[in-house]
């Protein structure tokens, strides 16, 4: 890169250098060491392979975001997310080159007022992914989210909530009309909200009982309500107990399907929504004083019995549509028993088969 200093006429130092497009860069300084520290760090900045063209950066966050956004290869579900999290900066005007850290600290900070932590760090997580393709796109040098400090996240042995079987017994005993079926689908088959709102009657072999995870309904009210494939690798067979294929055979044939689709739930004009079903779990909460408790909770309430029956890890993975077993780990570890926990089990076997033994030695003398 060829550059030099040079002094105007008006006193001022003009430092200069040619791109590798041989376009002519200028900046005018005060100082001569000034201009030579500015210059070399352009220098530098090529020799790293760091340099980017100063005209590029002048695009706006948001400006990029859409350009950027409408190339990658997401699913609906992820593009709604990503859309949301970029909507929702306070920075989408400024121009990337004038982006600083202090800019995402502050939204990060605003956002932890009013949302849960992992809302925080998803929606974060969107907006510094694009910001990375802003470097790869060689539009700025380094990104502005690397190490922003996110709020940290509750253990999930500390965080996560349970239903006794009795509560969901009684929720299913509260709900209204066709909706105790959904409350059974989600606490009996581990279905996600979406995917419960999803199921068409052609999803039950009420013979082989199982049920298929074929699709999901995405977004959270009835005119951004659109039906999607579950999360990636979440397309599944749940092997579901009889009683439940029994009470989604009742469901049927007292409320009958909805649509030329025959979907499970929902009415004629609508299917369930993210919006409408927490409507619903919200009034049979408050009817059977499960407050504290989410519909995803009842997701955990099927894993729960899954690890408590001697299920693998595999096969509580499979059950619930994670796409890796290193995901339900991450969330279900704590229900697993320890070593220390198999340790003493078997200890307390020994010394019930000891004293046993020593019961019928002190029998027979």
């Amino acid at each position: 890169m060829a550059g030099n200093v040079a002094k105007r006429l008006d006193g001022r130092w003009r430092a200069r250098y040619r791109d590798d497009t041989g376009k002519e860069r200028a900046r005018h300084f005060e100082r001569k060491i000034e201009a030579q520290r500015w210059l070399d760090e352009i220098a530098s900045s090529v020799l790293t392979g760091d340099y980017v063209d100063p005209e590029h950066g002048q695009i706006s966050f948001a400006e990029f975001y859409a350009e950027w956004s409408a190339r990658q290869v997401w699913a609906d579900g992820t593009r709604i997310a990503a859309d949301a999290a970029a909507g929702a900066v306070p920075f989408a005007a400024v121009p990337l080159a004038a982006l600083r850290r202090s800019h995402v600290e502050q939204w990060v900070k605003a956002m932890s007022v009013r949302l849960a932590p992992t809302t925080v760090r998803t929606r974060y997580n969107y907006v510094a992914i694009c910001l990375r393709g802003a470097v790869g796109d060689r539009i700025i040098a380094h990104s502005p989210a690397d190490g922003v400090r996110l709020p940290k996240v509750r253990r999930a042995a500390v965080a996560m909530t349970i239903p006794s079987p009795q509560q969901v017994g009684e929720a299913i005993a509260v709900a209204p009309g066709p909706f105790g079926a959904y409350i059974a689908v989600c606490a009996f088959a581990g279905l996600r909200q979406g995917e419960a709102n999803g199921l068409q009657v052609r999803d039950i072999d009420f013979l082989r009982r199982t049920l298929s995870v074929a699709r999901q309904i995405q977004g959270n009210t009835r005119s951004n309500a659109q039906v999607g494939l579950p999360k990636a690798g979440s397309e599944r067979v749940v092997y579901i107990p009889e009683a439940l294929t029994t009470l989604l055979s009742e469901h049927v044939a007292t409320h009958g399907t909805h649509g030329t689709d025959a979907w499970l739930f929902g009415d004629d004009a609508t299917r369930l929504n993210r919006n409408s079903a927490g409507h619903l779990w919200r009034g049979v909460r408050v009817a059977c004083g499960m407050d504290d408790f989410t519909l995803h909770d009842l997701r955990h309430f099927y894993a729960s019995g899954l690890i408590a029956a001697g299920c693998d890890v595999v096969t509580v993975q499979r059950s619930l549509g994670h796409s890796a077993p290193s995901i339900t780990l991450d969330t279900y570890a704590h229900l697993w028993s320890t070593a220390e926990d198999r340790t003493r089990a078997a200890a307390a076997g020994l010394m019930d088969a000891a004293s046993r033994d020593r019961n019928q030695s002190a029998e027979r003398r």
